[in-house]
């Protein structure tokens, strides 16, 4: 028997009792169970349960008050949920996790996978559910921390994966990249030893130190981070691996990043791909430290060699490098921003640099703004069972709460639809409101994850967007073989778009180096794009930045 099964196994063998924690619903619905009077009564059977489990209750919902399996519809389950959640905020209480099982034709349930929104369903047949609520006892986490958000790049196999392994988890590399592990998710990135997308990790700082996860691999310990720390560091580890590239760019746009670390292997040394992901973090104007790692397998010479290739590298960008190790990190503090970049060699095996990048992480401030209207672009999609459709990203601005309306779109014709937030989760924890920087999953009622698409967008319900297929920018063109003509088509990334485009540059061309307008054309869809936005266009060995300069939003038509 799974885990997750003898879960469910164990709250129908303790059954409903009085002074117990375990309680049995077939149902809860808005009309009935939230009505005056009954909402009351029932948030104040919630407390009693959680008081009697010493802060946390089980609520098993789809089976009789026997405890027989009866199952419920998807949507059923969903409604049930939201009202659970309504009851147990009304009792002091939130809820922690849910899991699901399916019903077999013979009436028993069948396995599923655990169930948090930030964790991809694999789906079943079966169409009734039955589901363990765990209520723990506290409101919903405050996410009004501190947070910035980091963003890594770098050569693959120069550590990148391996450095914020060891940094979240506080415990030194084996040599051989393990703490990597905490990291790449994918059987293959594991087995080959390649992150082959954006992945994301999570420490943070209290009054006496880092608050770092034991096991990553616990959802628990992850939200036991977010929880006790006053101040967050969330990092989007983005893909060394040439191929890849666009997930890089992805990451290091697409996300809203208050830094950058780029990896540089004491090893090995800068290469292409070092300067191209530089590029990338400077062409955002993002301010970037230079982390050089595996000091441990070179001699001091050889360390100090890079250092210096490294100092060249940045200088040859306009860049002034700051040395940690010499100025010291009040300076680096003080000084960091997009001209200046500190500099801090590392070793995840013995630990060398960690206490200073834990010291800038902990006083680093945040450099993007909360203001403005609520916006997310969205980047990744799944769909959970019981709770339907999920969209996570980056905050862009604002905040959200659970119960809001909002639009979301642009659907393939421009338009937008209207959705509702289930509920929300930061690094597994779910919380009643997050803003803006919080990397978020958030489940969507009124859409199916089917018609939810990267590069959309989530508004407040009142914003009246104004999609278009063409927009004006000026763009610097960092590398060209030739010229860029009329029609030139590279893939545009802005936000977490990531369209072909045609290019129609005033004057009909731009040679490498070049810098001038152009009319810029999505190829295939309408997205919802902001004049000043910045962003990177590549195709092949070309590359160049831009900024959006004006909306052409008349012509959206198809073509």
């Amino acid at each position: 028997m799974c885990p997750n099964r003898a879960v469910l196994q164990s709250a129908l063998e303790r059954g409903e009792q009085e002074g117990g924690s375990v309680e049995f619903k077939e149902r809860l619905t808005k009309e009935l169970h939230l009505a005056e009077g009954r909402m009351e009564s029932l948030a104040a059977q919630l407390r009693h349960r959680v008081l009697s489990g010493d802060g946390e209750a089980t609520y098993v919902v789809g089976v009789t008050d026997d405890g027989g399996i009866a199952g419920i519809s998807h949507e059923d389950f969903s409604e049930s949920m939201d009202v659970l959640s309504l009851l147990a905020e009304e009792a002091g209480a939130h809820i922690e996790d849910v899991q699901t099982w399916g019903i077999a034709d013979d009436g028993s349930a069948t396995e599923r996978d655990e169930l948090f929104v930030s964790n991809r369903s694999e789906g079943h047949d079966a169409d009734g559910l039955v589901g363990v609520a765990t209520v723990r006892e506290g409101a919903m986490l405050d996410t009004d921390s501190e947070h910035i958000v980091v963003g890594t790049a770098g050569h693959v196999d120069h550590g990148k994966s391996t450095l914020v392994g060891t940094l979240v988890t506080g415990q030194p590399d084996d040599g051989e990249g393990g703490t990597r592990g905490y990291l790449d998710v994918q059987p293959h990135e594991v087995e080959r030893g390649l992150s082959a997308d954006l992945s994301y990790g999570v420490y943070g700082f209290d009054g006496e130190g880092p608050v770092r996860m034991d096991n990553p691999h616990r959802k628990s310990d992850r939200a036991r981070v977010v929880e006790e720390s006053d101040r967050l560091v969330s990092f989007v580890d983005t893909v060394g691996h040439e191929p890849w590239l666009r997930t890089t760019i992805r990451g290091l746009v697409g996300q809203k990043l208050d830094y950058g670390l780029l990896t540089v292997a004491a090893d090995d040394g800068p290469t292409k791909t070092t300067r191209e992901h530089l590029g990338v973090l400077l062409a955002t104007e993002l301010p970037t430290m230079v982390a050089i790692t595996k000091a441990d397998i070179v001699d001091d010479e050889r360390v100090a060699e890079v250092e210096r290739e490294v100092e060249r590298l940045l200088r040859d960008v306009g860049k002034t490098p700051l040395r940690v190790e010499r100025h010291g990190v009040d300076a680096a503090v003080e000084e960091i921003d997009e001209n200046v970049v500190p500099v801090v060699t590392t070793s995840a095996v013995t630990m060398e640099g960690l206490d200073a990048l834990d010291e800038l992480f902990e006083r680093l401030p945040k450099t993007t703004a909360d203001s403005g209207e609520f916006r997310m672009y969205i980047d990744r999609t799944y769909s959970v069972t019981g709770v339907g459709a999920v969209a996570s990203g980056t905050i862009m601005s604002g905040e959200v709460e659970a119960g809001d309306e909002l639009l979301l779109g642009p659907m393939a014709d421009g338009a937008f639809r209207e959705v509702e937030v289930r509920s929300i989760e930061m690094h597994y924890h779910r919380v009643d409101k997050a803003k803006a920087g919080r990397i978020v999953g958030i489940a969507l009622k009124g859409v199916r994850e089917a018609d939810v698409e990267r590069g959309m967008v989530l508004l407040p319900a009142d914003a009246d967007p104004q999609p278009v297929r063409e927009f004006e920018a000026e763009v610097v063109v960092l590398n060209h073989p030739t010229r860029i003509g009329d029609g030139y088509e590279p893939v545009v990334h802005l936000e977490t778009i990531s369209e072909a485009a045609e290019f129609h540059p005033r004057g009909g061309q731009l040679l490498p180096g070049d810098s001038g307008a152009t009319t810029v054309r999505f190829k295939f869809r309408p997205y919802l794009v902001e004049e000043g936005q910045r962003f990177v266009f590549r195709e092949g060995q070309s590359k160049g930045v831009g900024t959006v300069t004006g909306l052409n939003p008349g012509d959206d038509a198809d073509d």
